[in-house]
């Protein structure tokens, strides 16, 4: 079975892994070139062909990564986490949200996603109810822990924010912003006035300079469009997703919402894989080629991890990007862009190019081509902040047969190769 080995985050007074630069050798790109690249002070310091860094004296004895065989990419991010239910689906009994069972949850989430390359995540986190703003604190603590692996960051998800009802949760909203959430949202569609639910938070948003993240169908175009209008233009900027509903409307009405979206600058975050926490359990995505071609940015995350709403999710962006081509019509090089470069654009996070000078976020992967790495994702080697930081290799062996023999196979195959 595949096993992943983060290795420990780096030293504070800056003498660990970080220190000496790292050379990644062989790597094959998206582009068909295979190059060595030079990682330094947690970016990508140069990049040139194969065999030019390492003769160049590119790192240190013990610095060196062999990437032949591999496709190197910018790292995948994963938008649309729900850290506080992940890995319930075999609870027995009522799922636990002591503040412990949280973070140990959400941390381990956090590490079986950062072995598939994700090394940003933003988790969607319940406020309010019983656990007020315990899964929170929770959820903070294991990403402050996990410093040095990976990002993670918080989104805080009231329940209900109009009436009177709603006033203790616009309360613990604020106060969960002032606890350290970077990012605000919820699900409106659960609030009696979804109008006003929007917002409130939007109100708190541009009072504390948040981001904002929302939980949508999308199948009211009515709806829809009064939330595109209301948060059109507000920085730094919102997202909604996963709007699976806009695939059951007709094509008209969808391609209006389409242009509504756009017009305001609202990324959706879609959710190949269905599920997203107990509250969207429908089936299907939103319809990603309707939405690109009407100029609305398209992520695209994994949502629910092995909860109620998807007992079998895996939380493996590679997968999305499987999903975005079989079901979606996508081309591979699209797919993972929504995965990587839009996912990261969504969460706000600079973005990566297999290029000097940018940020090293990177996954290396078993394979050739994308189209071979989205179908046999096995082997990876995942950098975050220019250090290696998770590796999963699988071994595929073959018994002895004629067969075998007659393709003149080894008894031992790297998955994907």
């Amino acid at each position: 079975m595949p096993e992943s080995h983060p290795q420990q985050p780096p030293r504070r007074d800056g003498s660990g892994p970080d220190a000496a630069a790292l050379l990644l050798c062989g790597a094959g790109l998206a582009d068909g070139r295979t190059v060595d690249v030079r990682l330094s002070g947690g970016r990508i310091e140069a990049v040139g062909t194969a065999g030019s860094l390492e003769r160049a004296g590119g790192a240190a004895a013990g610095r060196r990564v062999d990437l032949a065989g591999y496709l190197l990419l910018p790292a995948p991010a994963e938008p649309h986490a729900h850290s506080d239910t992940a890995l319930t689906a075999d609870a027995d009994g009522p799922v636990s949200y002591a503040p412990a069972d949280v973070q140990r949850r959400t941390t381990e989430a956090a590490l079986l996603q950062l072995g598939h390359g994700a090394t940003a995540l933003r988790s969607h986190v319940r406020i309010g109810d019983v656990q007020g703003l315990s899964s929170l604190e929770a959820v903070l603590q294991a990403g402050r822990t996990l410093r040095g692996l990976t990002d993670l960051s918080a989104v805080a998800v009231p329940r209900v924010l109009t009436g009177a009802a709603g006033a203790d949760g616009l309360a613990m909203l604020r106060d969960a912003v002032k606890m350290g959430a970077p990012v605000v949202g919820g699900c409106p569609d659960l609030d009696p006035d979804p109008t006003g639910y929007v917002e409130a938070v939007l109100e708190v948003a541009a009072e504390h300079g948040c981001a904002v993240d929302l939980h949508t169908e999308g199948d009211d175009p009515a709806r829809l469009a009064r939330l595109a209008a209301m948060a059109g233009g507000l920085r730094p900027g919102v997202a909604v997703g996963p709007c699976a509903g806009l695939a059951k409307l007709s094509q008209e009405r969808a391609a209006r919402a389409a242009d509504q979206l756009a017009a305001a600058g609202i990324t959706v975050v879609c959710l190949p894989q269905g599920g997203c926490g107990s509250t969207h359990r429908r089936a299907g995505a939103a319809p990603v080629r309707l939405l690109r071609a009407a100029g609305v940015r398209v992520a695209a995350g994994s949502g629910a991890m092995r909860d109620v709403a998807n007992p079998v999710g895996r939380g493996d962006p590679l997968e999305a990007a499987y999903l975005l081509v079989t079901q979606g019509g996508e081309q591979p090089g699209a797919a993972y862009d929504a995965v990587s470069g839009q996912a990261r654009a969504a969460m706000g996070l600079p973005e990566v190019r297999v290029e000097a000078g940018f940020p090293a976020e990177l996954l290396a992967v078993r394979g050739s081509g994308l189209a071979g790495v989205l179908s046999l994702a096995y082997s990876r080697v995942v950098v975050h902040r220019g250090r290696v930081v998770a590796r999963t290799s699988a071994v595929r062996e073959y018994c002895d047969s004629a067969a075998v023999a007659a393709l003149d196979l080894p008894r031992q195959a790297q998955g994907g190769s």
